[in-house]
């Protein structure tokens, strides 16, 4: 082992890039120019919202990241050039972003995302087990991606995971075969399993 190896877990959540070496023969880094650069309206209107959000405009940087993963699957250079654009900010900077956040992708992924949660509650209640079934369920299925996560913070319905987004939980692991039917129906997925129905994040909420 070299003195610039990182050990790792075999299904460790590290994100690609950051053992890249700039390249320095690359010209100095610009904003992209407004007059050629071509945004899409509703990317260019929900970054200008987020934006709004914020007295610095670079802490509108990932949710800027986000949209723009979301139309185009990924951050992909195009992607990266219109949020620059919009934001008035390198190219450069949002890749240092994007690079070191696991839910942005600089490359290309499955339309769908499963992040499964290994962290010790999770993991002590089974997570592995369904890491291994969520994998294995999704293998002949190359719109559905499968990555495990350090955490995701919701320790209360361990084990747990995120379908696109929305939390499900506790899982068991023929709950995988269900999320895969799920995503390729169209619906909700594992509807009476999200967290946004249980009554100690909202006691107002009505189940599905």
């Amino acid at each position: 082992m070299s003195g610039y190896d990182v050990p790792r877990f075999g299904h460790g959540s590290r994100v690609p890039g950051w053992d890249q070496a700039a390249d320095l023969t690359k010209d100095p880094a610009v904003i992209p120019d407004s007059a050629t650069t071509l945004v899409p309206e509703t990317l260019r209107a929900g970054i200008e919202a987020a934006m709004a959000k914020y007295p610095e405009r670079r802490s509108a940087a990932i949710p800027a990241l986000h949209l723009a993963q979301e139309l185009h699957g990924w951050c992909s250079p195009e992607a990266i050039e219109q949020v620059a654009c919009v934001m008035r900010l390198t190219p450069a900077y949002l890749i240092s972003v994007a690079t070191f956040y696991d839910m942005l992708e600089t490359r290309p992924k499955p339309r769908n995302d499963v992040f499964v949660c290994t962290n010790i509650s999770c993991s002590l209640l089974g997570a592995d087990e369904f890491y291994e079934a969520m994998v294995a369920a999704a293998a002949e299925d190359p719109d559905v991606g499968v990555r495990s996560f350090e955490c995701l913070g919701a320790c209360d319905i361990a084990p747990m995971a995120s379908v696109n987004g929305e939390y499900v939980g506790p899982l068991e692991t023929e709950d995988a075969a269900q999320i895969i039917e799920d995503l390729r129906a169209g619906g909700p997925v594992l509807e009476a399993k999200q967290l946004r129905f249980r009554r100690s994040v909202d006691p107002g909420a009505v189940g599905p």
